[in-house]
C-alpha cells in the first residue's frame, strides 16, 4: 500500500465495502442506498425529505428515485409537516422500523469486525485522518492552495 494514492485506497476501499453491503442487501431484495436512507429517517419524529439529502449525501434525483422505491415496497410514507405546510415528513412503516434494525444490525456488525482487528489507536488515527481530509475538502484548502503547494 506505500506507493499507491491515498485517494485511490479511499475509493478502492470505500467500493469494497459499498459492494459488501449492496450484497447484504440483495439477500432482502434491496439496496445499500435504501438501508443508508432508512438508518437517515428519524424512527420516532420522522425526517423532512428536503434534509435526508444532504444528510446522505445523495443528489436529489437519486434522493427522489430511492424514496419512491421505498414507498412502493412500504416501508416509508410521506406526511404534511406541521410545522412546515409545504414541507414533507419521511416516516418509517412498521416493516420499514423492521428493515431499519435489520440494517443497523449489519452496520453494528461491520464495525465491530473492523474494531476486533484493529488497536484503539490505529483506529483513533483512522478517524482523525478521515476528519482532516474532509476538513480540507469542505474549506476548500486543497485546490484553493494548489498554486502554492506547486511553486
Amino acid at each position: 500500500m506505500k506507493d499507491k494514492t491515498i485517494d485511490y485506497v479511499l475509493r478502492t476501499t470505500w467500493l469494497a465495502v459499498n459492494k459488501m453491503y449492496n450484497e447484504e442487501a440483495a439477500k432482502f431484495e434491496t439496496t445499500m442506498a435504501t438501508g443508508f436512507a432508512l438508518l437517515s429517517i428519524d424512527p420516532e419524529k420522522g425526517t423532512p425529505s428536503t434534509s435526508l439529502g444532504p444528510k446522505m449525501g445523495m443528489e436529489a434525483t437519486s434522493l427522489s428515485r430511492t424514496l419512491k422505491t421505498m414507498e412502493e415496497k412500504g416501508l416509508i410514507e410521506r406526511k404534511p409537516n406541521p410545522e412546515d405546510g409545504r414541507g414533507v415528513l419521511i416516516h418509517l412503516t412498521d416493516f420499514g422500523r423492521e428493515k431499519r434494525a435489520y440494517s443497523r444490525e449489519r452496520v453494528l456488525t461491520f464495525n465491530e469486525a473492523v474494531k476486533s482487528n484493529l488497536s484503539e489507536e490505529k483506529l483513533e488515527h483512522f478517524f482523525e485522518v478521515a476528519e482532516v481530509i474532509n476538513n480540507l475538502i469542505s474549506n476548500k484548502k486543497i485546490y484553493n492552495q494548489k498554486e502554492h503547494i506547486l511553486k
